[in-house]
């Protein structure tokens, strides 16, 4: 109890510390040694608990009450800062300040009703919080270690941006406090004010520069989180007010089952789509990319799009069997197959990485909605690897566009060559994405696995497969474009010898390092975090108890491959190949190497490869349109399903 206690406190008080740091040495120390704290913190922690299955933590009386009067008022100042914000809002936004006071009006009475439900248990433990703490704590302290040198150089290119970093590492904290409150809280009043907290946190960040397209993408990621923050306090106020089950425990809510709980856990669902960027949500994260790289980072990966998830597989056996469920699928299923669609149009590394993050969350959201033990493995690690992977390629984008001046895939040609570090890098977390023997795969063929066995409504199993067939197909396409352009030998040198700062390096080497130990101990971390979890579940009758079966062979030869990819390199770092550059033919006298040629009439040519983006086959606007409104339609239909 304590532990949760500390791991919440502290980024709190970290942050203020840093804040009130005098000068920028200062404060790049206790930023570098916070992170630390936490990441170190949170694994020990891990170590603590780990087999002695899910534990509940009830406080004092006194304590109890003095938390609730806390939390009722944190949210009401919530409120009044997030109003204060509105105060440079645009016209057409006049529904943000709606959503905020209706947001708080439902709380308030809801707290304030004459007899509400008592909460025993505020706090709880199991493996798959252990597992999500986590990748908040390491993965989350690696980027704040990322951006003290990020932040330097951003700063010293971008020169009309105020320098507000102080406030800038006190709002990461405060974000990390927020997400360690999501993961560890059981009693949902309190879990609510974690969630908005990291509404705030978010829609500062993403307007940190301050300019017009900056403050228009923050509001817009206020704006569309608002409005799951009200189905989320909309599902408290049924908890308090509404026929059948009263509770304000997540954990009676999950066990309750689907005749009590689908109604509260729809609209709770709404809240966990929205934070989590599925359709017609997904606008706020492809805005937040106008933010500096460890913040895209912190929101793209580890943290605020995850918190989504994670409260929409716990919510699972929830969902299990209904038609509720079914169209929850759906939902992520729409956003998986537009997204992945999208992706293929994308030249900006940032935005791919966007897109595909996306596309990956949809594909968490159709396990969840599933709701079997099969399902809900694939969730759970398809979590993992994505945060790892996705996080070593934002923080990867990030330096490489200070070092070669862009984020055009097109223009990271030959980095094998100029920069092979970062390449190598960069590749690590593209494989980690698509290839065998990493762990995405793995994860997407169980899912494949978990659909196929379903047996609730007929076929529905097959229309999800085939979702997802179709939806992978197009990743292969973009992740093998970029890595293509990463290997292929550049027509012009473009020499870019600026050291990688060392903070930079740390952080992506860990991730790097952890990218692949992850998907080499997946058996570890599938018996030590996932299976317990599915397992309690079953044990309550939750959900059934068919668990996810990976074959020893593959166990072992995928263990094999990744040993192969390990000891490549160092064989070529033992005995470098010997190759030469050779001038391929280019229809003509070739002129400075394979850059250019002279032609028939003497006339110099340059030469370029770029890649095929088929823009005249997916239209970005038009799928997003279309996928919007078909995921709004099946919203509808799923909260009307699980009224009816």
């Amino acid at each position: 109890m304590y532990s949760i206690g500390l791991l919440i406190l502290f980024p709190l008080l970290a942050g203020l510390a840093i804040a009130r740091a005098p000068d920028s040495t200062i404060r790049a120390q206790r930023v570098r040694w916070s992170a630390g704290a936490i990441a170190v913190a949170t694994i020990l922690l891990t170590l603590l608990h780990l087999g002695l299955g899910p534990e509940f933590y009830s406080i004092p009386g006194w304590l109890h009450s003095t938390l609730d009067r806390f939390f009722m008022l944190a949210g009401v100042a919530l409120a009044l800062v997030l109003l204060y914000f509105c105060r440079r809002i645009l016209a057409r936004e006049w529904y943000i300040p709606v959503l905020i006071l209706l947001q708080t009006g439902l709380m308030l009475s809801a707290e304030l009703a004459p007899v509400h439900p008592e909460v025993a248990h505020p706090f709880y433990i199991d493996s798959f919080t252990l597992l999500m703490a986590l990748i908040v704590g390491v993965v989350g302290g690696l980027i704040c270690l990322h951006a003290v040198q990020y932040m330097r150089d951003y700063h010293a290119h971008e020169h009309d941006v105020a320098d507000r970093q102080p406030a800038f590492y006190f709002m990461v904290f405060l974000f990390l406090a927020a997400m360690f409150g999501i993961v560890f809280t059981n009693h949902l009043t309190w879990l609510f004010v974690f969630w908005e907290v990291t509404t705030l946190c978010s829609f500062w960040l993403i307007s940190y520069s301050e300019t017009d397209e900056a403050i228009r993408n923050g509001f817009r990621a206020l704006g569309l989180n608002l409005i799951g923050g009200v189905t989320f306090a909309a599902a408290i106020a049924w908890l308090t007010y509404g026929p059948g089950l009263h509770t304000w425990e997540l954990d009676r809510l999950v066990a309750a089952g689907s005749a009590l709980a689908l109604i509260p856990a729809a609209l709770i669902a709404v809240a966990g789509l929205a934070k989590s960027a599925q359709l017609p949500f997904s606008s706020w994260l492809l805005g937040a990319m106008v933010a500096p790289t460890p913040i895209s980072a912190l929101l793209h990966s580890s943290t605020m799009v995850k918190a989504g998830v994670f409260l929409l597989v716990k919510l699972s056996p929830v969902f299990h069997d209904t038609y509720a469920g079914l169209l929850l699928s759906l939902i992520g299923g729409v956003t998986f197959l537009v997204t992945s669609l999208v992706a293929v149009n994308q030249r900006n590394a940032k935005r791919v990485l966007a897109y595909s993050t996306i596309a990956n969350l949809g594909l968490i959201v159709m396990c969840a909605g599933v709701g079997t033990a099969a399902a809900m493995w694939a969730a759970i690690l398809l979590i993992l690897f994505h945060a790892v992977a996705k996080a070593l390629l934002f923080l990867a984008v990030g330096t490489t566009e200070h070092l070669i001046g862009s984020r055009d895939i097109e223009d990271m040609e030959g980095m094998v060559y100029r920069r092979p570090e970062m390449a190598a890098m960069l590749l690590v977390g593209i494989l980690g994405m698509f290839l065998a023997p990493f762990g995405m795969l793995l994860s997407k063929y169980t899912t494949f696995q978990a659909f196929l066995n379903m047996d609730v409504m007929l076929g529905d199993g097959l229309m999800l497969a085939a979702i997802l067939a179709f939806g992978s197909a197009p990743t292969l396409f973009f992740w093998s474009k970029w890595m293509g352009k990463l290997v292929a030998m550049p027509r012009r040198p473009q020499p870019s010898t600026e050291p990688i700062a060392r903070d930079e390096l740390l952080a992506l080497g860990a991730l790097t390092v952890i990218t692949y130990v992850a998907c080499a101990l997946f058996p570890l971390a599938d018996k030590v975090f996932v299976i317990p979890y599915t397992h309690y579940l079953a044990v309550l009758g939750l959900i059934p108890d068919v668990q996810a079966v990976i074959p020893w062979e593959t166990v072992w030869l995928m263990t094999l491959m990744l040993g192969v990819l390990f000891v490549l390199p160092l064989l070529f770092w033992w005995r470098p190949p010997r190759f030469a550059e050779v001038s391929g033919y280019l229809s003509g006298a070739n002129v400075d190497g394979s850059a250019s040629y002279r032609g028939a009439m003497g006339a110099e040519r340059m030469v370029e490869s770029r890649g095929y983006y088929m823009t005249s086959f997916f239209h970005e606007t038009t799928l997003l349109r279309y996928g919007g409104l078909g995921a709004a339609a099946l919203i509808a239909l799923m909260i009307g399903g699980a009224a009816l």
